[in-house]
Order: structure tokens, then sequence, then C-alpha cells
């Protein structure tokens, strides 16, 4: 069994939605955000969605576009990403999934990518930009390599993501060929708060229908960011993403940023 799969059955067995928490890597600078990774890991989240910096982060807000320009301004890479996983499985054996824009992926080269993941303690990634139609860029090297390495195939995840206007025919495909978990995405817009509010009812049918048609946990994210969302949020998933909300804490607390970012997240496991 595998750690994503073990720990929503864990949180299942405690009647709750398992916590994700997205941070971006690097931000304000390396040195820095490890420690403030690692605070959050031992604070509570159940699993850990390391947000590797890209120049052009279409699918993100104000507040993550802007932590990605510190991170990359303070040097952060994709390979000092995959060392801070490397760091991080000294003390922790939470899941770890890097969310990443598929150009870094492929500049680094994207065998050298997922044999480095692998071999860091990834269990994962969610590619932003990767048309689930073209998902065999990294389906097929990383058959070969899990085949070559005899590692389970269960060990490295692709998480797709649903959006609202995700048409039929591609959401069946995306739930058809689910890992790990899917990635729903709540609402139109991008990360962090904006004009376009949560129809949670709008939501709740939508996440029964997909349950129909797959097995795969189903974790919500976009907008969640405070406890009220994540209550909501967890009454009809299996996990909520919290990011924006995240970044916003470590970019407004630059003194004391871990005991913010370790009291918001003991708070939301406290619902």
């Amino acid at each position: 069994m595998d750690f994503l799969q073990r720990t929503f059955e864990q949180t299942k067995r405690e009647n709750r939605a398992a916590i994700i928490g997205y941070i971006t890597a690097g931000d304000p600078c390396p040195d820095e955000s490890l420690k403030i990774i690692d605070t959050a890991c031992e604070s509570g989240i159940d699993i850990l969605e390391l947000g590797i910096p890209f120049s052009d982060p279409t699918a993100d807000g104000v507040i993550i576009q802007q932590a990605s320009g510190r991170a990359i301004k303070a040097g952060m890479t994709l390979a000092k990403g995959i060392d801070f996983v490397r760091e991080l499985r000294k003390k922790h054996s939470l899941p770890i999934i890097l969310f990443s824009y598929f150009n870094p992926i492929f500049v680094f080269g994207i065998e050298k990518f997922l044999r480095n993941a692998i071999d860091a303690g990834v269990d994962g990634a969610l590619i932003v930009d990767l048309p689930t139609d073209n998902a065999d860029e990294i389906t097929q090297p990383l058959e070969n390599i899990t085949k070559n390495q005899k590692i389970s195939r269960g060990q490295f995840h692709l998480i797709r993501l649903i959006a609202p206007t995700t048409d039929t025919t591609r959401r069946q495909n995306i739930l058809r060929n689910a890992d790990g978990f899917i990635y729903v995405i709540s609402r139109r817009g991008v990360t962090g708060g904006n004009s376009n509010k949560i129809d949670w009812n709008k939501l709740d049918n939508e996440i029964k229908s997909m349950r129909k048609e797959t097995n795969a946990p189903l974790c919500v994210g976009f907008g969640i960011s405070n406890q009220q969302d994540v209550n909501a949020a967890g009454k009809i998933a299996d996990g909520v993403i919290i990011g924006s909300a995240i970044q916003k804490i470590i970019e407004t607390n630059p003194k004391n940023t871990n005991q913010a970012v370790a009291s918001f997240i003991r708070n939301l496991r406290s619902i």
C-alpha cells in the first residue's frame, strides 16, 4: 500500500477529509522555505503539495504568482525542489506531491525528473497544464522506469484535474484513468480568492456524479481559504486543498512565519 492510499483510508476512518497543504518551494528563500514546510508537515497537514515555482503560472492567482516570483529570484529550481523532498523524507512519511507546470519538467528532462523524484521519495506529480490527452508524456516513461526499477506503479501518481468547464467526454476519460486522487477545481478562475464564489450545492452534485464513475478520492481546491470553506468542502469531498491562504500567511508574517503557519494548520485540523 502506498502513502496516498494509506492516508485516505486513515482520514476516512477518522470521518474527516484529508488536509492537503500547498506551499511554494523556495519562498521567501530556500533555507527559510524548507523550515516553513517542515513546520507545516509537523503541524497536521495530511498531504504536502510542494509547488515548483514557474515564471508563467497561468492557473495561479496573484498570491502564488508573487510567491513563485520571490522563489525564482532567490534561486529556487525544480532540482532544488526535489532536494527538498529528500530532506523532508529524513523526518516525514506523509505523501508529497509535486505541483508543477510542464515546462520546467520538459527542460529538466522527463525521464530524469521521474527517476530523481522517485529516488527522493516523491509520491506523485500534478502538472497543471498537461492535458489528459497528452498524459502519455509522463505515463509512458513512468511505466518504463517503474518496470525496470521494479517499483510498483502505485508509488508514483499522476494527479489529474477536473474543472467546471471540463466537458463530459474528457471528464469520463479523467475519471477512468484516475491515479492517486482527483483534484476537483471548485469554481472558474485561478487559485486564491476572487469574485467567483463557490456554489457548494452545485459542487456537491458534481462530486456525487463523479463518484458513480470512479473510486479514486476526490479532493477540492481553488478558493479554499478558511475554516468555513474547509468544513463545507470536507462534507462532500475526500480531501481539501489549501494553497493561497497558506502562501498569504507566509507573505504577511515575515518575522514569525513558522508560528503563523503552524497555528493556521492546527486550527483547520480542529474542525
